[in-house]
């Protein structure tokens, strides 16, 4: 059953307070720090790219402790191993002999920062495949089922830094969001100066507890999508792919399935935040970039003309219609 206006209205009070307290937080990253809640919110994971000392760590810290949630911090780095990771089997005393009993890694948490993440080769990425898709994990033929919710956040730097590997295309895809964390406006590197001390943490209060994230995370799920903007999100992201669009001529490998579900889910969670019981073609496009720009993988020729993923995805917007004209009218109405 969808809820009720007022239902969504309150969920949408709650969430705002978290925003609130993350802007308290971290300085000068309003439109950053609502698209991080906005992933959270349809359930997705987050790959935030950007140069050291931005705040990406903090961000993902302050999140934790505004949500009470059970998080782990692992640090990557280019000797670490999947094992480190997912947890291994330990030789131990046990009632029937020694055995082999499974030690859980950091990844069981219900929010796991994957900090510096493309430091750490392809191999230990990969770790992380299973997790994110499946939220479980599989070690010597056993499966054993991670917390529930389950985030992962992971910072990154530029590619281009020296030590450090791309991420795999899978491992791409499973991240709902990828957000580059830009640098700070004058004003707000003096508020920084002013009101913080290196080494000293910001104080964050506890804003939602775990069954009111629960509630909203249900809440999101029974947003309304109107079948007229399903139709966008489909139309959208098959003109990722080769002969759909005019665009496309710059794209050599298109947005997956995946992305259209995470579509759909980011911008019922942006209805949400809004208070608003149904998704629009607005939510869709605001969260478009986000969602596709690491999706896609461009021709050497376009990115040797210096286009970028992202104005790729920006012209997509321009040229494909929010409404088709093969659309029956029954649909068009609804």
């Amino acid at each position: 059953m969808p809820p009720v206006e007022s239902e969504i209205s309150l969920h949408a009070g709650k969430v705002k307070l978290l925003i609130s307290a993350l802007n308290e937080a971290v300085y000068g990253q309003e439109a950053l720090i609502e698209n991080v809640v906005t992933g959270l919110l349809a359930r997705g994971h987050i790959l935030l790219e950007g140069l050291p000392g931005l705040g990406k760590t903090e961000l993902v810290k302050a999140l934790a402790k505004a949500l009470e949630l059970e998080n782990k911090r692992i640090q990557f780095t280019p000797d670490l191993l999947p094992g480190d990771i997912t947890g291994n089997p330990v030789l131990q005393e046990t009632a029937n002999g020694r055995e082999f009993v499974f030690q859980k890694g950091p990844l069981f948490a219900n929010l796991v920062l994957a900090d510096e993440i493309n430091r750490a080769s392809p191999k230990t990425q990969s770790a992380l495949l299973e997790a994110m898709q499946e939220q479980r994990v599989t070690v010597l033929g056993t499966t054993h089922p991670l917390p529930s919710p389950f985030f992962v956040l992971a910072t990154q730097n530029p590619i281009e830094l020296e030590g450090t590997y791309p991420l795999p295309e899978a491992q791409l895809d499973r991240f709902l969001f990828k957000l580059v964390v830009t640098r700070n406006s004058v004003a707000t590197l003096e508020k920084i100066v002013l009101n913080r001390e290196i080494g000293v943490e910001p104080v964050v209060k506890p804003v939602l507890t775990r069954e009111e994230l629960s509630g909203i995370l249900a809440a999101v799920r029974q947003i309304y999508l109107p079948d007229v903007v399903a139709n966008y999100i489909a139309r959208l992201v098959d003109a990722t792919h080769e002969d759909r669009s005019k665009t496309a001529t710059s794209i050599k490998f298109g947005a997956s399935p995946r992305a259209a579900l995470g579509l759909a889910a980011a911008a019922k969670a942006r209805a949400l935040i809004a208070g608003r019981i149904n998704a629009s073609f607005e939510d869709v496009e605001a969260v478009a970039v986000p969602v596709l720009q690491h999706r896609i993988i461009l021709h050497y020729e376009a990115r040797i003309e210096g286009k970028t993923n992202r104005e790729v995805v920006e012209a997509l917007l321009r040229e494909v219609p929010r409404q088709s004209l093969d659309l029956p009218s029954t649909l068009k109405d609804s």
